[in-house]
């Protein structure tokens, strides 16, 4: 049986899941009466995917087509998950590039293109969502093309076949139809071809010696760790010898306890397996992503996975704020400690290293969205910790201190174009490029250092009424740039441990915007706002009204209460200050000063003002 590795690449939100959907049910993978037929986006089982409507994990799937296995792999389009494509993409002989027909080629478009581009995959281009009103095609290719020539490195990366498809209704086309409806025919038999025809079959050097790059790690609550990866020659029986190795060297001795292939979205039981299969292997108590497994009489280690170094760093510790182990069900530090490094066996893009006070650890990532999916998965999984301020990763090259650069597309409609310049110029960005299309919609391109792009987001989102859609691309490092001033206020930080009411919530308002409401649980030392100064207000958000014999308790409090402003894990990363700490429960989010008493506080701005002078 031939045999076609293949990896989906997109720009987040081009379609890649949907379409992998569609094969999965056109090659009956499924059932017709399994429920899988009536969903959309299987391929994104966790949780958080669902919710946040991206591809975090990248997995992979299996169809059968014309007597030829197809191996599948979903990446994700976000570059802070870069890790999961550059330990993935290994395993593919071949790309299929989505692109979507609107939006053209965005930062991650190029990110994904480069990482295939440098491994010498072949293309597929699949220009998708041709039924989008504001479509355009045939300037899309166009834009595609200019960036085949900005990143090939030969001439043959430029040869590539180009597909018209609308994955939601699982059909691709040869050439692009004069006018697309819902009732057009059409199925993925064009993809399929194609794929057949220009990927090669990997089914090949199956007398050689075993040997096997692991690509990525899965667990089974009956057999225990998985390591998964491509055949690269050879075949291997249930209960052959294996020997595990690490830069040539064999480091361990195995027998085969069990072997899985992939077909559709399960993993299937065999006795034997053959080059070019994706498959997984029991036996092997330890080991990690990047090691070879071989034949014992070829210990012969096949290249690392090269994973781009981390940008951005936190510090995450065992929660000390007075309502420390309420909340959570694990919350020591060595609890936390094995939990990341359980992460960095299957996180390539993550590092962990222990803080010089010993409690907490330094973790660094690829950008905030990494940091903050790995921070609300474990809050979900029951840790109570508390999170530092990001920090960008500064390096020294030539001995003149470097700091990592990013390229940012903002998408937003002209009448917000003057908020955005504003926005990025006090964040010393410089403008690349200005493109305006037909419905007044501008596409604007800035170079930025990631210091200064921290915490752009939600101020973003703000100053264009959650219209403006932002990307971005990593440059690379250079020599350090100027720092942007604070643009934040100060806090509005409780005085007073108690229950929040509405006569010291009124009072406090007067001062800033509030970010608790009536009847939370306070503590001294917890930010409970954003203040309308530079400066923090110290606020009493517990205060009651005072009762006498002629007032009653409702009397004088005739200002009526905002509601609270919540926000989200990423948010609260992006606001809090470096003299504060993010409190994060399975069910609770809480920003506070590092130092809670007010006292203390201001003995410590004082002795810090002195030292400055």
């Amino acid at each position: 049986m031939q045999i076609r590795n293949i990896v989906i690449i997109a720009h987040v939100d081009h379609g890649k899941t949907t379409l992998v959907d569609a094969l999965l049910k056109q090659t009956h993978a499924f059932r017709d009466n399994q429920k899988e037929m009536s969903e959309t986006l299987i391929m994104d089982s966790n949780d958080l995917e669902r919710e946040k409507g991206i591809t975090i994990l990248a997995k992979n799937t299996a169809v059968f087509y014309k007597d030829t296995k197809i191996n599948i792999i979903d990446t994700p389009g976000h570059a802070d998950f870069g890790g999961e494509v550059e330990r993935t993409i290994n395993m593919a002989s071949g790309a299929i590039l989505l692109v979507d027909a609107a939006e053209g080629p965005l930062p991650q478009t190029k990110f994904v293109l480069k990482k295939a581009l440098l491994n010498s995959l072949q293309i597929i281009l699949v220009i998708n969502k041709i039924d989008k009103k504001d479509a355009r095609p045939v300037e899309v290719i166009n834009q595609v093309e200019n960036l085949f020539l900005e990143l090939a490195d030969d001439d043959s990366s430029l040869q590539f076949t180009t597909l018209y498809a609308v994955g939601r209704d699982g059909k691709a086309f040869y050439k692009l139809p004069e006018i697309y409806t819902i009732d057009t025919p059409g199925n993925l038999v064009p993809l399929l071809d194609t794929i057949m025809q220009e990927f090669p079959n990997v089914a090949i050097n199956q007398e050689k010696p075993f040997q096997m790059l692991i690509s990525t790690l899965d667990y089974d609550d009956y057999v225990g760790k998985l390591c998964i990866g491509k055949v690269t020659r050879g075949s291997l029986n249930k209960g052959d010898a294996i020997v595990l190795v690490d830069n040539d060297k064999a480091i361990g001795s195995y027998r085969v306890q069990k072997l899985y292939t992939y077909s559709g979205l399960n993993k299937t039981e065999v006795d034997k397996v053959t080059a070019g299969d994706i498959i997984a292997i029991a036996g092997i108590p330890e080991l990690t992503i990047g090691q070879t497994i071989t034949d014992p009489k070829f210990p012969e280690s096949l290249p690392m996975i090269k994973v781009e170094e981390p940008t951005i760093k936190v510090t995450i510790g065992p929660n000390t704020s007075p309502f420390s182990g309420r909340e959570g069900k694990y919350c020591t530090s060595r609890q936390i400690k094995e939990r990341l490094l359980k992460e960095k066996e299957t996180n390539l893009g993550l590092r962990i290293e222990p803080d010089d006070e010993g409690v907490s650890f330094v973790v660094y990532g690829r950008g905030e969205l990494h940091l903050a999916i790995l921070i609300e998965t474990m809050r979900r999984e029951g840790f109570e910790m508390q999170i530092s301020k990001p920090h960008v990763i500064y390096k020294t090259i030539d001995g003149e201190v470097c700091e990592p650069y990013e390229e940012v597309t903002i998408d937003v409609h002209k009448d917000f174009v003057g908020q955005v310049s504003q926005e990025i110029g006090k964040r010393k960005g410089i403008m690349q490029d200005m493109v305006t299309d037909d419905n007044n919609n501008v596409r604007l391109t800035y170079k930025i250092s990631s210091q200064n792009l921290l915490g752009i987001r939600s101020t973003m989102l703000t100053n264009t009424r959650g219209t403006a859609i932002m990307n971005t691309y990593f440059l690379g490092y250079e020599p350090k740039g100027v720092k942007m001033e604070s643009l934040r206020n100060g806090a509005l930080v409780s005085t007073k441990p108690g229950t929040s009411l509405t006569y010291g919530l009124v009072n406090a308002q007067e001062r800033g915007t509030l970010f608790v409401g009536i009847g939370e649980e306070m503590y001294e030392g917890m930010v409970v706002g954003v203040s309308s100064r530079e400066q923090d207000i110290e606020v009493n958000v517990c205060k009651a009204k005072q009762l006498t014999n002629n007032r009653s308790a409702g009397e004088g409090v005739s200002a009526g209460l905002t509601p609270a402003t919540k926000m989200s894990l990423e948010q609260c990363l992006d606001f809090i200050a470096e003299d504060e700490l993010l409190e994060v429960t399975p069910i609770s989010l809480r920003m506070r000063k590092k130092v809670l008493s007010e006292t203390l506080r201001r003995v410590t701005n004082r002795n810090e003002r002195q030292r400055d002078h």
